[in-house]
């Protein structure tokens, strides 16, 4: 059986994705709620020695670094433009930044307290190969993914610059890490900060912003079935 590869369309996509400077502004945005919710979830937990597996351009490493969040940092993402961009920042801490196949990564097990997998699951193939590369080399892990298996999924695929190639719901997120040996310990959803919508659709997007917040406290089973939020979840291995 021939060993998984990234479908070169992907590798592709994500090849010079984050030279936009639209997507640069995007990504450093985003991180500021990623990074939130990975604070929420994880401050209580050891988490000394940390690696992001599909890092980006670093924003979020960098956010975390800035809040002294852990002693050592590494990054892997398969975009050599992505790395290189980590590398520049140079970021207080961040000890290696690589590319890797997708799949497979050169650490040992259990080598570091928490690997983070920020918005990554969606886009990968074999989902369940990452989340056993990350359950062997990380104690405990992060996961944060878009809840877009609502009423608006469309019912045929179709590939765009985003690149999401899975759709998951907090439940069937749920299963996936429970049926991966992952015990959840915690999870949080949330809307985009104002500044996201701000950013995307400016006037208009602070309504919608304003809009999605109310029925996700109001109605959160109905909010979730209608829009688009953020799902966060730490987990520990069972086994």
């Amino acid at each position: 059986m021939a060993e998984p590869t990234i479908d070169g369309r992907l590798k592709a996509n994500y090849e010079d994705f984050y030279l936009s400077r639209d997507v640069a502004e995007w990504r450093r945005l985003g991180a500021i709620d990623k990074t939130a919710n990975i604070l929420k979830l994880c401050h209580a937990i050891p988490h000394d020695t940390v690696l992001e597996i599909g890092a980006g351009n670093g924003a979020i490493l960098e956010n975390l670094s800035a809040k002294g969040f852990a002693r050592e940092y590494r990054a892997l993402d398969i975009s050599s433009s992505g790395v290189e961009l980590i590398r520049r920042k140079h970021i207080p801490g961040l000890s290696e930044a690589a590319t890797f196949d997708g799949y497979r990564t050169h650490y040992a097990d259990d080598q570091f307290d928490l690997v983070i997998l920020s918005h990554v699951v969606e886009h990968v193939e074999h989902p369940r190969l990452v989340l056993y590369e990350a359950a062997r080399v990380g104690k405990r892990l992060f996961v944060e993914i878009p809840l877009e298996d609502n009423a608006r999924l469309a019912d045929d695929f179709a590939f765009d610059h985003v690149g999401h190639v899975n759709a998951y719901s907090r439940k069937t997120m749920r299963r996936l890490l429970q049926s991966c040996r992952f015990r959840v310990l915690g999870e949080t959803v949330a809307n985009h900060s104002k500044a996201i919508y701000r950013f995307q659709k400016g006037s208009k997007g602070l309504v919608n912003c304003a809009i999605k917040e109310i029925l996700l406290r109001t109605c959160p089973r109905l909010a979730t079935s209608l829009y688009v939020y953020h799902a966060a979840f730490l987990c520990e291995k069972t086994g």
